[in-house]
């Protein structure tokens, strides 16, 4: 049975336990997550040159919000300033930086009343991360942007927990969508075509009970890869924007502590996407090869960004160290 914790007063070795075993924790606004939404609003705002990007979608053609949007999450995911701002909440939550690991944060876009729902605002059909290759160690962190209401937030299914749901992780490869398919989400506009693993279950578990849960700004859900969850059809009037990122403590991964497979089977590991709080430094390769054997460079496993959207970051930021 999957419980609900809010504000538990657990340190984070008991509530990646509780994570593990089906629960979920919801945090109330923190000032280090309110950080975090800030500056993901800054970029919104400027990359979009407009004061409302909620309702950026009523005013503009499809094509010109996916031109806007599509180089504003590739700047929020891979700029410096992004990097820092999820270390201090994962430290201001308890975790300790010497063992947590970290993924890069994304920004999400899920428009109303299906104007946009692939590529850069896939609507995520019901899925489990662990099909995208995530560990069984991974914690989710999911924050809103804007304030959100139970007609655009996610809905999770913990009927399906413990029991497996037929899907296509089977055939997925994480390191050839890396290679083909992560990066061309801009040009996906009136249809979604990539590889994705999806649910082939016949009927799909769609009927059963639903838990949709509706965190304030600042705040934030947790809760395991594993979690079979979805996207809220959003018919609000407004785009739903959120962050999310992910944390797995390497002592749990070394012990194979951490949430049961149920029904995931892709080939790759994500475990070299992630890197240590402390110092950055990467995943022990033995770890990754211990969950997929292929031995596979690391420019090829984990997806590159463009390098000069790297060179322009690291300009900007070295211009504000300059500046401040």
């Amino acid at each position: 049975m999957t419980a609900i914790h809010y504000d538990a007063r657990v340190v984070d070795d008991v509530r990646r336990a509780q994570i593990y075993a089906g629960d979920i924790h919801v945090i109330s606004p923190r000032p280090a997550m309110q950080a975090l939404t800030e500056w993901a609003r800054e970029l919104l705002v400027r990359g979009f040159g407009d004061d409302d990007p909620e309702m950026l979608q009523h005013r503009v053609p499809v094509e010109r919000f996916v031109e806007l949007f599509a180089p504003i999450k590739p700047r929020f995911i891979h700029h410096p300033q992004s990097w820092e701002l999820i270390c201090a909440v994962v430290e201001d939550m308890g975790l300790d930086p010497r063992t947590t690991y970290l993924d890069v944060p994304r920004l999400r876009g899920v428009t109303s009343h299906g104007y946009l729902s692939s590529g850069v605002g896939y609507t995520f059909p019901m899925h489990r991360d662990t099909w995208w290759a995530a560990p069984m160690q991974q914690v989710n962190w999911w924050l809103p942007i804007f304030p959100i209401e139970s007609g655009n937030t996610m809905a999770f299914h913990p009927a399906w927990w413990d029991r497996p749901v037929e899907n296509s992780s089977g055939k997925f490869d994480y390191y050839e969508y890396n290679r083909t398919a992560r990066g061309a989400a801009a040009k996906q506009v009136k249809r979604d075509t990539r590889p994705q693993p999806r649910i082939t279950q016949d009927p799909p578990p769609l009927d059963t009970p639903s838990v949709r849960l509706v965190a304030p700004v600042g705040g934030a859900i947790l809760f395991s890869g594993q979690q079979l969850h979805s996207t809220v059809p959003n018919e609000t009037g407004r785009t739903r924007f959120s962050i999310d990122f992910r944390t797995i403590d390497i002592g749990d991964v070394k012990s194979g502590r951490g949430a049961p497979n149920m029904d995931s089977a892709p080939a790759g590991t994500s475990l070299r996407d992630f890197r240590r709080v402390s110092d950055r430094a990467r995943m022990p390769e033995k770890l990754a090869l211990a969950v997929d054997p292929r031995r596979i460079a690391f420019k090829k496993a984990v997806f590159q960004p463009p390098a000069s959207l790297l060179a322009e970051l690291a300009a900007e930021t070295a211009a504000r160290t300059v500046a401040a």
